[in-house]
């Protein structure tokens, strides 16, 4: 497979940082543009911080993340930073109607063969590219953040995307040490988005009312499922707790109560602004003057965990 000669990211808020990081990491040409001269002023400084974090993490080389700093630029134009790119990343804040219009632009300027992929959390593919005369070689390519930390990518084909642009999404993803998933069918949030969002609510409700603290509850999730679905993901999990028996046994014992705990969850569909504020006023209360030092220490966490995954699949 012929690794991508310059990738261009468009958008330089901190998924469109993350992606350029990661592929500054590993060694590959990247161009950096935003249609806010001050976001890209941004970008200058922060992907070279977060390239060079990666190797103090043990997630890069010290020589190739130099390497790649070298051929790190900034476009000062759409023109300049499409031209001649072999894969052409879109990471601009989710407004459906911004991205079809900027995938419109960028196929106006880009080369026959460029890859086009957006990094949406949620938008229909089809709906994304719908403006694209080529949308054989467009696809959702959507990444966790920070995507120069986790591995997983969600690929989410559109109506027209071929297999070969699956396919090359896949080699250039695998290339940078990432997880694609290829989801079969476009949903609304695809799969990450619908877990997070329905877990998120239960967080929210329990938190909203009164049943434990904020910092309590994200103790409680991570130190709790989560380190489990790190390990094995929630259908394995409950496959192996009952042993031998495995998920059959375990629908047996244990179907009944949470189908008591799922008559109980919450289901309403809006955060009215009253509970907007309330949960606000919780997270800030918990976290207060600690943004910074919290995000430096989620970063080690994740590496840690990532290296200790790694080391137990090869042992």
């Amino acid at each position: 497979m012929a690794l991508p000669r310059k990738v261009t990211v468009i958008g330089a808020g901190d998924i469109g940082c993350g992606w350029a990081a990661l592929c500054v990491a590993a060694g590959w040409p990247v161009t950096l543009f935003d249609a806010s001269a001050q976001g890209l002023e941004r970008g200058a400084a922060d992907v070279p911080q977060r390239a060079r974090a990666l190797v103090e993490q043990q997630r890069a080389s010290q020589g190739i993340v130099e390497r790649g700093l070298l051929e790190f630029e900034q476009a000062r134009s759409l023109l300049q930073g499409v031209k001649d790119a072999d894969w052409v990343i879109e990471a601009i804040s989710e407004d459906l109607m911004a991205k079809q219009r900027l995938f419109e632009s960028i196929e106006q300027v880009a080369g026959h063969d460029a890859l086009l992929t957006s990094s949406s959390s949620g938008l229909p593919p089809g709906d994304i590219f719908a403006r694209c005369r080529r949308q054989d070689r467009c696809l959702v390519a959507h990444p966790l953040n920070p995507p120069e930390l986790i591995p997983l990518v969600e690929l989410v084909p559109g109506p027209r995307t071929t297999q070969s642009t699956v396919a090359r999404a896949q080699d250039y993803l695998r290339s940078l040490g990432r997880m694609p998933i290829l989801l079969k069918k476009a949903v609304p949030g695809y799969v990450v988005g619908r877990i997070a969002a329905a877990v998120w609510r239960q967080c929210i409700d329990l938190v909203l009312d009164g049943v434990i603290d904020v910092d309590e509850l994200d103790r409680a999730v991570s130190l709790g499922p989560a380190l489990g679905w790190a390990a094995a993901g929630p259908h394995l999990t409950y496959h192996l707790a009952a042993g031998d028996g495995g998920v059959t046994l375990f629908l047996q014992q244990l179907l009944g109560s949470f189908e008591s705990w799922w008559a109980e969850l919450a289901t309403w569909k809006r955060l009215e602004p009253e509970q907007q504020r309330a949960l606000i006023h919780s997270v800030e209360r918990a976290y207060k003057h600690k943004l910074e030092l919290l995000r430096e220490a989620r970063d080690r966490r994740l590496g840690a965990i990532l290296r200790a995954l790694e080391q137990a699949r090869t042992t």
